[in-house]
């Protein structure tokens, strides 16, 4: 492999196994701060070994975990220093949305079929951002991991009681934000926004925690 290679060469190198790759889509996470190639005197892109390695990084978990830009960023900081990032998927933050999901988009990356798919609506785990028909982000997370469970015997109104405990852990930490939440000036949005994020990092600890302790009793 030569030591530079070229926009078209890299797309070649990465099509088999990111198929929608496009000198677009490299633009913008060039754009974004993702990657920076270097450039000839006439300002043409030259991509080195680590810059074609960095690439299939980034696109990885785009295409494993759905991740956003934001989070795949921090995964880089750990890429970069030769560390192990945690391949276990995470949702968007709580600023940065992602983008939103049609219908089609997520039957095509959970694997589900539609009846199953429209299942999960009905039990509330899949929910269109109100006043539309696409969805959130995170609802590809919640589609892929909601079939591995049904794949495992579970069915979606089982699930139903994971939609329950989210809507009274919301109603809980909700109510610690309402003084800031209820502040119009923009830094009490702020500060809201990072006591929100925060609360449910400790919440998801928490919870993975008191589950691996339940489910360990199961197997002494």
């Amino acid at each position: 492999m030569p030591e530079s290679l070229s926009i078209g060469e890299v797309i070649n190198l990465l099509r088999d196994d990111f198929p929608d790759i496009s000198v677009s889509k490299i633009r913008f996470l060039e754009s974004q701060g993702l990657i920076d190639p270097d450039r000839t005197s006439s300002g043409y892109r030259q991509f080195g070994h680590e810059d074609l390695a960095r690439l299939r990084f980034i696109l990885a978990q785009q295409r494993d975990h759905f991740l956003p830009l934001k989070v795949i960023k921090s995964k880089l900081t750990l890429w970069e220093r030769g560390e192990e990032p945690s391949d276990e998927p995470g949702p968007p933050g709580l600023d940065d949305p992602g983008e939103p999901l049609d219908e089609g988009d997520l039957i095509k990356r959970s694997g589900l079929s539609r009846k199953s798919f429209s299942e999960l609506v009905e039990a509330g785990l899949l929910r269109p951002i109100p006043g539309s028909t696409v969805f959130p982000a995170e609802a590809a997370l919640v589609a892929t991991e909601a079939k591995r469970l049904m794949d495992h015997g579970l069915e979606a109104r089982h699930l139903r009681s994971i939609r329950l405990a989210v809507g009274r852990e919301t109603d809980l930490l909700t109510q610690l934000a309402a003084p800031l939440l209820k502040a119009a000036n923009p830094d009490a949005r702020a500060r809201a926004r990072d006591l929100l994020d925060s609360c449910a990092d400790s919440i998801r600890v928490i919870h993975r925690s008191l589950l691996t302790q339940e489910l360990r009793q199961h197997l002494t």
